[in-house]
């Protein structure tokens, strides 16, 4: 059996970390170019997921388009104001609450997380901790065209799992 690339064993670890935080979901996707990411890892509820999805939710989500356009880390809830397709009252339908969101890299090679979980709004030191993480996960991945076969597609498996 091959063994598993140093590489990916390091992103597996960042992604328990960021699911440690966020009980109800997250969603991370990493390198954004042309509107298009690189990796994308999430572990929202199936549910959501499909109807993400099929309403295409991604065109207008208010998450989204302020991660494009800024860095930081924004809580969903004072983007409601942003969201005219209700993505936002769409994901406290489906349990997603206390929701924020994390972006990080350049404009033209983005990485955006969003988070939620049930127990309660994320404290500074819990904010911090997942920008960390995340800044890690994108720093990972950094010349990821370069990476092996093996490498890239060991990454691209753990969306999967």
């Amino acid at each position: 059996m091959p063994k598993t690339p140093p590489i990916v064993t390091q992103m597996s670890e960042l992604l328990d970390k960021l699911a440690a935080f966020s009980d109800s979901g997250f969603a991370l996707a990493i390198r954004i170019r042309y509107t298009s990411p690189t990796l994308l890892y999430r572990t929202y509820p199936q549910g959501w997921i499909d109807h993400y999805t099929e309403n295409g939710f991604m065109l207008s989500d208010p998450v989204v388009h302020w991660g494009l356009r800024q860095t930081g880390m924004v809580d969903w809830a004072s983007l409601i104001n942003h969201d005219p397709q209700g993505v936002l009252k769409s994901a406290v339908a489906h349990d997603l609450h206390h929701g924020v969101t994390y972006s990080t890299g350049q404009d033209t090679c983005r990485t955006i997380s969003g988070h939620t979980r049930s127990s309660g709004a994320f404290t500074p030191a819990e904010r911090e901790q997942i920008a960390a993480l995340v800044d890690a996960a994108h720093a990972l991945t950094e010349g990821f065209e370069s990476l092996s076969r093996a490498e890239q597609d060991g990454l691209r498996a753990l969306s999967q799992s």
